[in-house]
């Protein structure tokens, strides 16, 4: 359904994202950005699932400046060495790829975002900081809590796992607290990854459930 493309960033570089059309008249774009495992095979399906449902879809490369092309499946070994990727990220220059991303298909129609670990802080942060979108949703994002003094700019709603065990539910209340304008739902047993069907750490029954949320607030917020 979808095809490798070139992005430009701001900076001039050069990164590869995926990007997935719908068969008919597209309702807007979603930007989807990766977990630490690259632009793999997880990430196109979930591309390839937004173009189902009638959005453009496209999936920057957020490592293609450290290692171009990087894709991960999810064995210890694997985990451990996409792990490295984020010892010290550089989130400025992940926020440009991501803005990048949003500029090559705001001519669509009304865009939003959707990011998962990694990617659902990346999420949050371009709603607090990028320009161009309507709507934010983040799985997951271990970084969040640090930018929860940052006021979104468009409606961001936020999923987590209860029994996440890099993201202290500590840190989900803080959040909820300095962010009531954001909307956070948590999952009763669910760890991190939950909705990835490809990891260990999936749960069918909270996935079931976050994903028709999440297609739910951008049928509310991504309209012409």
């Amino acid at each position: 359904m979808g095809q490798d493309i070139k992005l430009t960033a701001s900076d001039n570089f050069q990164l590869s994202a995926y990007r997935a059309d719908p068969a008919g008249t597209a309702k807007g774009a979603v930007v989807v950005i990766q977990e630490i495992f690259g632009v793999n095979h997880h990430i196109r399906s979930v591309c390839d699932r937004l173009a189902g449902e009638g959005y453009v879809a496209i999936a920057p490369s957020i490592f293609d400046r450290t290692s171009p092309g990087f894709q991960s499946g999810y064995s210890p070994d694997e985990i451990a060495e996409a792990r490295k990727f984020v010892a010290s990220p550089d989130w400025d220059a992940m926020l440009r790829d991501t803005q990048a991303a949003i500029d090559a298909v705001k001519s669509v129609g009304p865009v939003g975002i959707i990011g998962f670990c990694l990617g659902g802080s990346i999420a949050f942060a371009a709603a607090t900081r990028l320009s161009g979108l309507k709507a934010a949703i983040g799985y997951y994002g271990g970084a969040v809590v640090r930018y929860a003094d940052e006021t979104p700019k468009v409606p961001t709603q936020l999923h987590f796992g209860e029994k996440d065990a890099g993201i202290p539910l500590t840190d989900v209340e803080t959040i909820k607290t300095k962010r009531p304008d954001v909307e956070v739902f948590v999952y009763p047993g669910a760890q991190h990854g939950f909705h990835c069907d490809e990891r260990t750490s999936y749960d069918k029954a909270s996935a079931d459930i976050a994903w028709p949320r999440s297609m739910e607030f951008f049928a509310k917020h991504l309209k012409s």
